[in-house]
């Protein structure tokens, strides 16, 4: 067996491991009010503080190898995909390991657009760890998971009652919007133009029928589930801050209402 897929093997059991075994006791530990969660609920803890854990990995891992990694910048198309490799690998790991989880807790987990993301995702990136292909762009789409931290925090503010006009919750629904716009949208550009340079090249014909189709549809429709999320993201972001405004103004108009016999009290 190929070391990528080994790798990939490893991944799997390790986030196993995190979601049945690791996870529940430093939560019940570390938090008091996981312990009053519902099973449901706890079971959704689970996924998230893992998904959290993958996302702080191979973002990390991500921005490393963009950084420093000149032999894959250099050749974006078939640079030495060897570190690539092995982030890829984790990731595809992770992601079965989600996809059982999803299916076997549908109910609680299931949703149509992360088995949709997932199986895009791992479609595309066996060809990075069969033959080596694409491993600039198959890296770069990794950085997007440094906005999954923000996103997993909200829900735990949620889940643990946390009043959504608290100055936490709030920092966090910013730093949530920003770095979801900034690593999943805001780039989009900046990736499509290096795809497009890439078009007619020699490097892009060697590359084959089969991973040309792969890499232009698995981009699109991450990008669009992507834009789907940014949007119910936005709204949400935008409720929250319309409602904390709101409740604010109704508390200082309140606040002056003994010294205004005149006003009435509102239900």
């Amino acid at each position: 067996m190929d070391g990528s897929y080994l790798v990939v093997v490893g991944s799997f059991f390790l986030f196993q491991i995190l979601f049945h075994l690791i996870t529940p006791r430093l939560s019940a530990l570390l938090s008091r009010g996981y312990r009053n969660l519902q099973q449901a609920q706890k079971t959704e803890w689970h996924s998230r503080c893992v998904s959290t854990v993958h996302a702080l990995i191979v973002g990390g891992l991500a921005m490393y190898i963009l950084w420093f990694d000149d032999n894959v910048n250099r050749d974006r198309i078939w640079g030495d995909p060897r570190l690539v490799k092995v982030n890829i690998a984790i990731a595809s790991g992770y992601l079965i390991n989600d996809l059982v989880l999803l299916l076997w807790h549908w109910k609680t987990l299931g949703d149509r657009y992360f088995i949709s993301h997932h199986l895009a995702a791992l479609y595309a990136y066996q060809y990075v760890l069969a033959r080596g292909l694409l491993p600039y762009f198959a890296n770069f789409r990794l950085i997007a998971e440094l906005s999954t931290p923000f996103v997993n925090q909200r829900w735990f503010f949620e889940v643990l009652g946390f009043p959504r006009s608290t100055r936490l919750v709030l920092l966090n629904g910013m730093a949530m919007s920003v770095s979801f716009f900034l690593v999943r949208i805001a780039v989009i550009p900046s990736y499509y133009q290096q795809v497009a340079s890439s078009f007619g090249t020699a490097a892009f014909y060697r590359l084959g029928f089969g991973p040309q189709c792969a890499w232009i549809t698995s981009s699109v429709a991450l990008d669009i589930l992507n834009t789907i999320w940014m949007y119910k993201i936005a709204r949400g972001c935008w409720k929250i801050l319309f409602t904390s405004q709101k409740h604010r103004k109704t508390e200082h108009s309140t606040s002056f209402q003994p010294h205004c016999p005149g006003l009435k009290k509102q239900d």
